[in-house]
């Protein structure tokens, strides 16, 4: 009997070992058909000269990244960068302001957190109808309330021109990527010891080097972790400038990921839309190293 037990363990330790497997596996599967052989595709299809309109395929080597580089990058990263540059700085320095508020022992504390809170939870796609209703031209609340304050005469197009589309796209993703800038930020402002606030009113430092020089440097660590994950959201965002300009008008507002998608699925180019792709990840790339490296210090 004892032959028979020692024979019929190793069975279940492999068993063990197997069942995790088993409960990773469907989040594996789905992570593979979402997003790992869509994107190892994509990255294929770069070096082809690939259609939705025909099944064919021919290899073209480099020649539509050459073509990516030399017609629509320079214009696509200026303006991928115009948008997400400022629509990260833009919430973080209201993030901070509204948490440096928040960190202050005031009446409706709690209440005013989770009215602040409210642009954060709604989805994306929400905000961008939101804010399309807000900036449009005939019917927008922008313009009614500026006519009935008397500021203007008539209405203004805030999305027929190009300067007023991008800035209209700025306006409305800062609004709703602060809430969560503000509760990182404010987290961070409650883990800080009292006694080093104490010491420096002991030492006669005043609020605002108090500010500089303790409040600052405690949020350096975290406020980087912040900004860098922001600048990399935006440098993706999509469904905003989609839903408010479609990347117009005249280009102004297309970004990356409006030029990949309309590249693949309205010029129907997946050699050009997968160029562009590569182009976009190499781009962004030295971002996600960064956020990768500081987790791992952090670790």
């Amino acid at each position: 009997m004892a032959v028979t037990q020692a024979m019929a363990a190793p069975p279940r330790r492999s068993q063990r070992s197997f069942f995790p497997l088993l409960l990773i596996a469907p989040a594996a599967s789905l992570l593979i058909a979402v997003l790992i052989y869509p994107l190892v595709a994509a990255l294929i299809d770069a070096f082809f000269e690939s259609s939705l309109l025909y099944p064919e395929k021919t290899f073209v080597g480099f020649e539509n990244i050459v073509e990516a580089l030399t017609i629509e990058f320079g214009p696509l990263l200026v303006t991928t960068l115009t948008f997400a540059v400022p629509a990260t700085l833009a919430p973080f320095l209201i993030g901070l302001v509204a948490a440096l508020g928040l960190n202050q022992r005031m009446r409706g504390r709690a209440a005013l957190r989770s009215v602040l809170l409210f642009p954060w939870v709604l989805p994306g796609v929400v905000v961008s109808f939101l804010w399309l209703w807000i900036f449009d031209a005939n019917y927008g609340v922008l313009n009614g309330l500026l006519r009935t304050a008397g500021l203007i005469d008539e209405n203004i197009g805030w999305l027929q021109s190009g300067p007023g589309a991008m800035t209209a796209i700025i306006v409305a993703r800062t609004w709703a990527t602060f809430p969560w800038m503000m509760v990182m930020l404010l987290a961070a402002l409650q883990s800080f010891p009292n006694d080093v606030y104490e010491a420096a009113r002991m030492d006669g430092a005043n609020s605002w080097q108090r500010f500089w020089n303790v409040t600052v440097p405690g949020l350096i660590p975290v406020a980087s972790v912040v900004v860098l994950l922001e600048f990399i959201w935006n440098f993706q965002q999509f469904d905003l400038p989609y839903v408010l300009t479609q990347g117009g008008p005249a280009g102004a507002t297309t970004t990356f990921s409006l030029a990949v998608y309309e590249t693949a699925f309205k010029g129907f180019d997946l050699g050009m839309a997968g160029a562009l792709g590569v182009l976009w990840m190499l781009v962004l790339l030295p971002a996600v190293l960064l956020y990768l490296r500081g987790m791992e210090r952090e670790k």
